[in-house]
């Protein structure tokens, strides 16, 4: 399974994860999240995933984005990341991850924001 195909996942990990969405209950915000050449837009409301878009949207608005290579994801979600793929902020550092737009939102609710990335994790490695 592709990189992207593991994060179309997304909104059945966090919807069985009771203590994530709890975190996120003051979270409202549009964004847009590349896996590789795959971008998807999601629309977090009060930290539930009330939609998943995998494509390009013309005139989308984002209030931020957050690329990564598909090799960034393909190590970020291994169940125990090797030094320097396993932070958000580590794959930017190497220069396979860029984040742009208002970040704001995505700092305020930063560790929501970490372990929402890092939900893929916990599907076995070969799916």
């Amino acid at each position: 399974m592709s990189p992207a195909d593991r994060f179309a996942q997304l909104p059945a990990l966090l919807a069985a994860d009771a203590d994530l969405l709890r975190r996120g209950r003051w979270l409202t915000v549009d964004c847009r999240i590349d896996v590789g050449d795959d971008p998807f837009h999601l629309s977090l409301r009060d930290g539930a995933l009330a939609g998943l878009e995998r494509g390009p949207r013309l005139m989308r608005s984002t209030a931020f984005s957050f690329r990564a290579t598909s090799e960034a994801w393909a190590n970020y979600w291994r169940p125990i990341p090797a030094p320097g793929w396993h932070d958000v902020f580590a794959l930017t550092k190497r220069g396979a991850a860029s984040m742009e737009g208002d970040l704001r939102p995505l700092l305020q609710n930063l560790q929501y924001f970490k372990d929402l990335l890092a939900l893929p994790r916990r599907l076995p490695e070969g799916s």
